[in-house]
């Protein structure tokens, strides 16, 4: 599991400089199990890092942008590239909104801050939000925990929430050298109390001679006077050095008038044998149960407190060792209280069976679907392997890959690539498939697939192919770069090529037909008396009728000798000689109208490759040609197909079977039937399933 740690903008993450989170999330990543896993991010002026963990994050210079609004999309733009299982936010609700539009690992929140005071989740409608969107939030108190659920229903979300102190480290403690020293660590301001701190302490000491006082912090923009000969102000120091220092400590005063979220000097102080003296505010009585506890502040009780302890060696001598000996919130044991919700939430990932024991599965279904070009292009592969899926009673969710890239490109993603792999991971998260296919989804990037493999080990990937990938094809280095970009990172390969006529070597590779689809091929043209006798269609793409300038097409020069060749032929012709393709309903319309049709692909013939217009010609019942070299006679006899061997044997054969319409009629009926037996589309998505899955060991019809 990779876990992206985010720091708040400017948090230091530096030894001199580090505030209560940085040093909260260095001392549980030092204990976690995750360790090797865990990446830091943060924006600090300091070079010098807690932690080798750590990686600053670059801000961009863009115009009318905040520094943090740059800060959280830079930290986004690192985590594309590599998209962690979980990202841990600590302290900033506010970045949860665009962190949870454009990633889809899972989120945890850490709140170290009183909830109702911070950006994004003030409001109820900000905070049940970040209920819905996060996988986990946790709390630095249950004081922090009751204030975020002001207004809410705690118990709705039990499993969703949870409180984990901060830590200190724990040391063996000699109270023998313990000294008649009293502290004060924190802001040097009113909030923290300092103020009153400053009075009290000048009192005990000017009536107890043989105590000293010491001071930890600073603040520039409070000037708070307390000088006393036996007060050392020792300014900002190191967390490691105050801890040293607090050792010989006795009494330790944490006297905020704020409500602190929990307070880490006092937990501290106890880590250190302490006796505590603390305010009633906010999560400080969660922080030790043996301190005493000022229910109102001000120099008298304060003062009174002291004096208290000062007078009762034997009882401060015992809350001392109390302290110590009950203190448990170690960085161990909140690293593994920590470690726990990571577990669980990279569990709930996981919670799949293995998909050989599942009779009905959940399939996610990424190729173009076509949907912006209104249904010309209905009648595809993709359609058809996808009605495969559906009649043999799986339940498939379709993405259409093309149309998301087009639909949400954005000046930062010109391509819309990433959103596309965004919807691809959060259609995961939300439907849950047990088998992803994938059908010409080049747009989907390989870092996607190996995260949600990363995510459920038992999830099973698969591409089909259908461009041909043999090296006299056109676009060959194209189409080949496509295939095994994905090849060995999926558990399949389905090609309309066999594979063993290739070129190079593809891994878990296997041939596939195009697929007839029974309500797609519909026509029973041998039964019919077609007003034409020969058609043949292409295009040369999409938006493409004709060729781009300096291009050129073979099958062109092919159809137009055949039409000069054969001149009492009628010829309907489409994507040819200045004719435009066609689509759709159209293209069906003109198919019922001819008797035969010609099956020619682009580029030289290569072993079993053929576009899904085999699957037209011969599902609706036109007397099919096909070339003899792509070796269809594997599969289907010269009684349900024609094959040829060059231009005069096809011309020969074309008028041969004009002659003889009968015989013409029977050919066609015997390939249409075998061709809807054997290769139809709830057979092409069976064998899909199972060699993905390598269940079932039955061979099909082309399974040679």
């Amino acid at each position: 599991m990779k876990i992206s740690i985010l720091l708040p903008y400017k948090e230091n993450f530096s030894p001199e400089y580090a505030g209560a989170v940085s040093l909260s999330v260095n001392d549980i990543n030092n204990k976690s199990i995750y360790k090797k896993n865990i990446v830091i991010f943060g924006n600090t002026l300091y070079k010098n890092y807690l932690s080798k963990s750590y990686k600053n994050v670059p801000l961009s210079k863009k115009i009318f942008q905040s520094k943090s609004k740059a800060y959280v999309n830079s930290f986004i733009n690192l985590q594309k590239k590599n998209i962690p299982s979980l990202i841990e936010i600590h302290n900033r609700p506010n970045y949860i909104k665009i962190i949870s539009a454009n990633l889809s690992a899972k989120l945890h929140l850490f709140f170290h801050n009183d909830p109702l005071e911070m950006s994004g989740s003030k409001t109820l409608e900000e905070r049940i939000f970040l209920l819905d969107k996060l996988d986990h939030i946790i709390f630095n108190s249950i004081w922090c925990k009751n204030r975020f659920f002001i207004g809410l229903n705690k118990k709705k979300y039990t499993n969703k929430t949870s409180v984990t102190y901060q830590s200190s480290s724990k040391v063996k403690i000699d109270f023998k050298n313990k000294k008649r020293i009293i502290s004060f660590v924190g802001k040097l301001n009113k909030a923290k109390g300092y103020d009153v701190f400053a009075i009290a302490i000048k009192k005990i000491l000017d009536k107890y001679k043989n105590w000293n006082a010491v001071v930890f912090g600073d603040e520039p923009r409070e000037q708070i006077t307390l000088k006393h000969k036996r007060v050392k102000i020792f300014g900002f120091k190191k967390n490691s050095y105050i801890l040293k220092y607090l050792e010989k400590i006795s009494i330790s005063t944490i006297c905020s008038r704020w409500e602190e979220p929990f307070g880490r000097a006092s937990l501290e102080a106890a880590s250190r044998g302490s006796a505590v003296i603390i305010t009633n505010r906010g999560g400080l009585p969660e922080t030790t149960k043996h301190a005493l506890i000022l229910k109102k502040l001000n120099v008298n009780t304060l003062f009174n407190k002291i004096e208290f302890l000062i007078k009762n060696d034997a009882l401060r001598s015992e809350i001392q060792k109390l302290s110590y000996k009950d203190f448990k919130f170690t960085h161990s044991y909140i690293a593994r209280e920590i470690d726990k919700r990571r577990s669980a939430t990279h569990k709930n990932n996981n919670i799949h069976k293995p998909v050989s024991n599942i009779k009905i599965l959940k399939i996610l279904h990424v190729t173009n679907f076509n949907e912006r070009h209104d249904g010309r292009l209905h009648y595809n592969t993709g359609k058809r392997i996808n009605n495969g899926f559906v009649r043999l009673g799986h339940n498939v969710l379709q993405l259409s890959d093309r149309d998301i890239s087009s639909n949400y490109r954005t000046f930062l993603d010109p391509k819309g690539i990433d959103a596309l792999n965004l919807k691809i991971i959060n259609s995961y998260n939300k439907f849950k498939p047990n088998l992803i296919v994938l059908g010409h989804a080049d747009n989907v990037l390989v870092s996607t697939l190996d995260f949600l493999k990363n995510l459920d080990k038992n999830l099973k990937i698969c591409q089909w192919f259908l461009d041909p990938v043999s090296n006299f094809a056109p676009d060959f280095e194209k189409n080949k770069k496509r295939i095994l970009d994905k090849a060995n990172t999926v558990d399949a390969n389905f090609l309309t090529t066999d594979p063993s006529a290739l070129s190079f070597k593809i891994n878990k590779a296997f041939f596939i037909p195009n697929p007839s689809d029974q309500s797609f091929e519909v026509l029973e043209n041998y039964k019919q008396d077609c007003e034409n006798d020969m058609f043949f269609a292409m295009s040369h793409g999409v938006h493409r009728g004709n060729l781009k300038y300096g291009k050129s097409d073979i099958r062109e020069h092919i159809i137009k000798k055949l039409i000069d060749k054969n001149q009492k032929i009628k010829f309907d012709t489409y994507g040819v000689n200045g004719v435009q393709p066609i689509w759709g309903d159209e293209f069906i319309r003109k198919l019922s109208l001819s008797k035969m049709g010609l099956n020619l692909s682009r580029g030289k013939p290569i072993k079993y490759y053929s576009s899904d217009r085999l699957s037209q010609l011969m599902g609706n019942g036109l007397l099919t040609f096909i070339d003899e070299k792509t070796e269809y006679s594997n599969f289907f006899n010269k009684n349900e197909l024609i094959t040829y061997s060059g231009l005069s044997d096809l011309s020969e054969k074309i008028n041969k079977y004009k002659r003889d319409d009968n015989q013409r009629r029977i050919i066609a009926r015997n390939g249409k039937n075998k061709y809807m037996k054997f290769f139809n589309s709830s057979l092409v998505a069976k064998f899909i399933i199972n060699k993905t899955l390598q269940i079932n060991k039955k061979k099909f019809y082309w399974d040679k």
